[in-house]
């Protein structure tokens, strides 16, 4: 299994059968980047992944009620081989101090920017226990046993 081959992630929220997604997959120019900073900003993305390509477009994932990044993004290529590289060579490295990780997406649909988490963030936030600095602090549930100040976490 090469760098570039599908893994084993799916989108459990895709609109389609799981034949229709591995197809789009097949096919897609389109990646899921995640485990970003929250202040890993559009420019840095562009840099970093246009080392690999030519990026179409980048869409910064966002927290669906304060409108912040939240933690991931998309990148789309012009072709299939520019997010190939992107999957091999980007995959796993450290942006922000963080270790990102790529995977292919079935492509952007219009409203996936938005966190899927109750407190409109990611729902690995929710949940995440340990003081992450590069993601907004403790997280979402912590904070609120905590009764942590808005201002301290925005």
């Amino acid at each position: 299994m090469s760098a570039a081959d599908l893994s084993s992630y799916r989108d459990q929220h895709f609109k389609g059968s799981r034949g229709d997604q591995e197809r789009l997959l097949r096919g897609t120019t389109t990646l899921y980047i995640g485990n970003m900073s929250f202040y890993t900003t559009e420019e840095q993305l562009y840099e970093l992944f246009g080392k690999c390509g030519d990026v179409k477009r980048i869409v910064m994932g966002l927290d669906k009620f304060k409108r912040t990044p939240c933690g991931f993004c998309f990148v789309e290529y012009y072709n299939r081989e520019d997010g190939e590289a992107a999957l091999r060579y980007i995959n796993g490295t450290r942006l922000d101090d963080r270790i990102i990780r790529t995977d292919w997406d079935a492509g952007f649909i219009e409203g996936r920017q938005y966190g899927r988490g109750k407190s409109g963030g990611q729902v690995r936030d929710e949940y995440r226990t340990d003081f992450d600095s590069g993601r907004g602090g403790y997280g979402k549930i912590v904070q609120q046993k905590l009764d942590v100040p808005e201002f301290l976490t925005s």
